[in-house]
């Protein structure tokens, strides 16, 4: 038999020496949590992964108005994630209660789930569903201004206003503010349809300019725009509103030298069976110390209601601090109200 020749002996010992650490990496577990990156992928990120530093709290959208009723949604978020959705408000009475009752849960589930308002409408809910993504859309732009006004007074904020209904449609307003200065303003919505889309193209770009210029709401009404120039102030005035206030508007609270943060929150417009009701708070120093209603049921015997029960609710609430207020005897759809426009100016707050 012939001899192997040594150098041939060495060279097989060497591969097969190789062979056998290539088959020990080839075992490495798969669960190691560098294998990713050595093999030049990204680790995948975990589900639902919210950005750090996000809102905290409940922020509230503006009420959406459908066919069949309005449709408000409240947001729960933490860290910048939405961790609950509601719907405070939602379209009710015969057929509409079945189609609430079956819709707004999968809504709600359906808008944790997206984080966003890319959600599907439910069959059979068109209205409910188009409401319900408009009202989650503007909780997302208030929850959005919040982060951007904590991250420094410098930092652009976009704020959506309240929807002001006119004669003629609804008028909604959307500003850009930085710097404490009014730097865009555009409406969302205003009148349309025959005439109203002459008066809204010729009138909003000019209301627009006077809000950027005056960076208030104290803007002249265009002429042969009355109706629509109100809407836009009154959508505007809630912007601004939303907007954080600056250090320079800090009042000083008491000889020490401490500072205490003012800031005018005005709740969104409650419906009721007599007309609505919108309430406009005054907070410093974490606590409410004016309250008045900018809306409330009038004509008729709403005049009468209103005159001894709004100062008799505006006491309550500056003395609660809350939302949690008793009713008045005899205007019990008036103190409801009332008590959810004040939870949803709190909830701008924070509080």
């Amino acid at each position: 038999m012939r001899k192997s020749h040594p150098v041939r002996r060495a060279v097989l010992a060497g591969a097969a020496t190789v062979s056998g650490i290539v088959l020990l990496l080839s075992l490495k577990p798969a669960s190691d949590p560098g294998s990713a990156q050595a093999a030049g992928q990204a680790p995948p990120a975990a589900a639902g992964q919210a950005p750090q530093g996000g809102v905290n709290g409940a922020v509230t959208g503006d009420a959406a108005q459908t066919q069949y009723g309005a449709v408000q949604v409240r947001l729960t978020m933490s860290n910048g994630k939405i961790t609950q959705a509601e719907a405070v408000q939602a379209p009710k009475g015969g057929r509409s209660d079945q189609i609430t009752a079956g819709s707004v849960p999968r809504l709600n589930q359906a808008a944790v789930a997206a984080q966003s308002a890319e959600i599907d409408a439910v069959s059979g809910a068109t209205y409910t569903s188009a409401g319900y993504k408009k009202s989650l859309q503007s909780a997302l732009d208030k929850a959005k201004a919040s982060a951007g006004a904590q991250q420094g007074s410098g930092g652009a904020q976009t704020l959506t206003g309240d929807v002001a209904q006119t004669q003629y449609g609804p008028v909604q307003v959307r500003v850009t503010v930085a710097g404490g200065k009014v730097t865009k303003a555009e409406a969302v919505q205003a009148p349309k349809g025959g005439r109203s889309d002459q008066i809204t193209a010729s009138s909003v770009p000019r209301l627009n300019q006077a809000a950027v210029a005056a960076g208030t709401a104290d803007i002249d009404a265009v002429s042969g725009a009355t109706y629509t120039s109100a809407g836009y102030k009154k959508s505007l005035q809630s912007a601004l509103d939303k907007a954080p206030a600056q250090s320079g508007s800090s009042q000083a609270a008491g000889s020490g030298g401490g500072q205490a943060t003012t800031r005018t929150l005005t709740g969104k417009a409650a419906q009721t069976q007599y007309g609505p009701v919108q309430v406009r708070v005054t907070v410093a120093g974490g606590k409410i110390t004016k309250a008045e209603a900018v809306q409330a049921p009038k004509g008729g015997r709403s005049d009468q209601i209103t005159s001894s029960s709004v100062p008799r609710l505006n006491q309550a609430a500056v003395a609660a601090g809350t939302a949690q207020i008793d009713a008045v005897s005899g205007a019990t759809y008036t103190s409801a109200g009332y008590k959810q426009s004040l939870q949803s100016a709190l909830d701008q707050a924070g509080g």
